[in-house]
């Protein structure tokens, strides 16, 4: 996609959304790490209805250790995965206590070496909690990336890299947003919605639906 396509596509969904916020519900950089590592698999609906039940109790790493592995997996046991989660969630705590006094670190390295968190997670907090311009790919993102011809790439590293070089940078810090919600209520994976895509003259996709 030239580059003067790529300014009019964010534009465009600027315009429409000017100042984009994940549908994950938290308050603390905390809170947001817990939400992102519990919505592997999961839609942010479900784990937004768990934390609900959560945080009211224990909002902080020490109060989620105080509740134990088995008192935490009675709040988020309507989500996917949630004995994985519980436990990596209960290390994740000790090392935030432990090492840096009950605070989210602010470095990718030390992010990344937190149990449950990944590349993706660590660039959710960043991005979102932290304001750094990283772009965290999910499925929602690499299908848009690829489909409308803005980053292909063949796995989800490869379209990040590809996001970071032609993303122009006063749309860096909001990318992650506008696409993730583009890619879920519009560009969606079985039937996009295409007629009333913002982009669409813009989408190099040749299967575009007609209603």
């Amino acid at each position: 996609m030239k580059r003067a396509d790529v300014v009019e596509l964010f534009s465009r969904l600027r315009e429409l959304d000017p100042h984009p916020k994940t549908e994950l519900e938290y308050r603390t950089p905390f809170e947001l790490l817990i939400a992102v590592i519990l919505s592997a698999q999961a839609t942010d609906v479900g784990v937004n209805k768990a934390t609900r039940r959560l945080y009211p109790v224990a909002a902080t790493p020490q109060a989620i250790l105080d509740l134990g592995e088995d008192g935490l997996k009675r709040h988020i046991a309507t989500i996917g995965l949630y004995n994985a989660k519980a436990k990596n969630i209960i290390a994740t705590c000790r090392i935030l206590v432990d090492r840096y006094g009950g605070e989210v670190p602010r470095s990718r390295e030390a992010l990344e070496a937190l149990p449950g968190v990944g590349r993706k997670t660590a660039n959710v907090v960043l991005n979102t909690a932290f304001g750094e311009p990283t772009i965290a790919v999910d499925t929602h993102i690499f299908r848009v990336a690829n489909r409308t011809g803005l980053a292909p790439g063949k796995d989800v590293r490869a379209v990040e890299d590809r996001l970071i070089k032609v993303v122009p940078a006063e749309f860096r810090q909001d990318a992650h947003h506008w696409l993730i919600l583009h890619g879920r209520y519009v560009c969606k994976a079985r039937k996009p919605d295409c007629p009333r895509c913002v982009i669409r003259d813009l989408c190099r996709w040749p299967h575009k639906t007609e209603d």
